[in-house]
């Protein structure tokens, strides 16, 4: 039964991964990873599909490989994931500890998502290179502070 609920739920979201793809408000990343974990736990055939398909497979291997996710995938996710916060905490619960626990959520997973490391493709690494010297003027040394810390 275990089996079953994981691959429906890693169906679901691949399913909202690649409606993430042509909706620019639903982010792509997030759901293709906890799609990868479902079928981990469950089916290394649906596993494996995911992490070689065209179109899925690159999003979760730049994650993995540690190239980061996307400028727009981490916009996207921090601004849905405030979004559904805010609308729980202003509309749904009522319990202060667990308003501020929602909200302790959002702030934690916010400071891991702006700590992964960018993803640029090679050709806007290369446009990024000619447009501003690094640590030259101009350059933003806090945007280090995160990518710095290797754990």
């Amino acid at each position: 039964m275990k089996r079953i609920l994981l691959i429906v739920c890693g169906t679901l979201f691949v399913a909202l991964g690649a409606i993430g793809i042509v909706v620019p408000i639903l982010p792509t990343t997030p759901f293709l990873l906890l799609a990868a974990f479902c079928y981990a736990r469950s089916s290394q055939r649906f596993l494996q599909w995911l992490l070689t398909n065209r179109w899925f497979g690159r999003y979760i291997k730049n994650y993995r490989e540690g190239r980061g996710l996307p400028l727009r995938e981490k916009v996207l996710t921090i601004a849905a994931l405030w979004l559904a916060i805010l609308f729980s905490v202003l509309h749904v619960v009522s319990a202060l500890w667990l308003r501020l626990l929602l909200i302790v959520t959002a702030v934690g997973v916010t400071v891991h998502l702006v700590c992964i490391k960018t993803f640029k493709s090679e050709a806007q690494a290369k446009t990024s290179e000619h447009v501003r010297p690094p640590n030259g003027p101009g350059s933003d040394p806090s945007a280090e502070r995160c990518e710095n810390t290797e754990g």
